[in-house]
């Protein structure tokens, strides 16, 4: 698999034509194409200097998740001609026990967010981070977005399908990593951020594998490897 670096990227080709972009800054995943088609959403207004996460793509959440209270963070892209595969591996390089939250902020590209649906979250309990992090359970096959939604789901299967609308499938399959979270800021959480443009909602939506509802827990000198592979389908 051929890879270069052009303008503080590593760029990713595969002899079908799919590529993939990593920004150097974070290993942020900021471009997959697969069947000629762009599948990961970087708003136009994403800040690329450095000075903040890029809005946008497969940033890395880590050690913490939201506003929670000495490792090393390499992270590993593989590419095939309909899939991309991202791994990340933690090393506890202490003697004593770290504890962390991590998450694989998705972005996925879609062509009108109303009518995407996820499917694989039904019977999974979820804190709704927009009703104040109330707890309920998911009853709904589909979960669609209709406004405002910020959810953790916890303790997802391992296998998740994300219907874009436009006939594409994207399957997620996670390893080692329990808890899912689906985010659209929608109307007014998009004019609220700086860094995404305010008619940029209908064309995204977050499906976002980690650990993140409670802390995994490393003890020294031991590593924890956690990943996923995004394929169209």
């Amino acid at each position: 698999m051929p890879a270069q670096e052009i303008n503080k990227s590593v760029v990713l080709t595969h002899p079908s034509g799919a590529t993939a972009n990593v920004a150097l800054y974070g290993a942020t995943v900021t471009s997959w194409v697969a069947e000629g088609e762009e599948r990961i959403f970087v708003s136009k207004k994403a800040i690329r200097d450095g000075s903040k996460a890029i809005r946008g793509g497969i940033p890395i959440v880590f050690p913490v998740f939201g506003t929670s209270e000495k490792v090393k963070l390499p992270q590993h892209v593989a590419l095939s001609e309909k899939s991309l595969k991202t791994t990340l591996v933690v090393k506890n390089e202490d003697i004593d026990t770290f504890e962390f939250n991590t998450l694989l902020h998705t972005y996925l590209l879609v062509p009108d967010v109303e009518k995407v649906s996820v499917k694989g979250l039904e019977s999974c309990h979820y804190l709704d981070k927009v009703k104040g992090g109330e707890k309920f359970l998911e009853s709904n096959d589909l979960v669609t977005i209709g406004s405002e939604v910020d959810r953790v789901y916890c303790n997802v299967p391992d296998h998740l399908s994300v219907n874009i609308g436009n006939g594409s499938v994207i399957d997620i399959t996670k390893s080692n990593l329990r808890d899912t979270v689906v985010w659209n800021p929608w109307v007014e959480k998009a004019q609220a951020l700086a860094d995404f443009g305010d008619d940029e909602y209908p064309n995204m939506i977050c499906v976002e594998a980690g650990s993140v509802a409670e802390w995994v827990k490393l003890a020294g000198g031991q590593s924890w490897t956690g990943g996923q592979v995004l394929t169209v389908v």
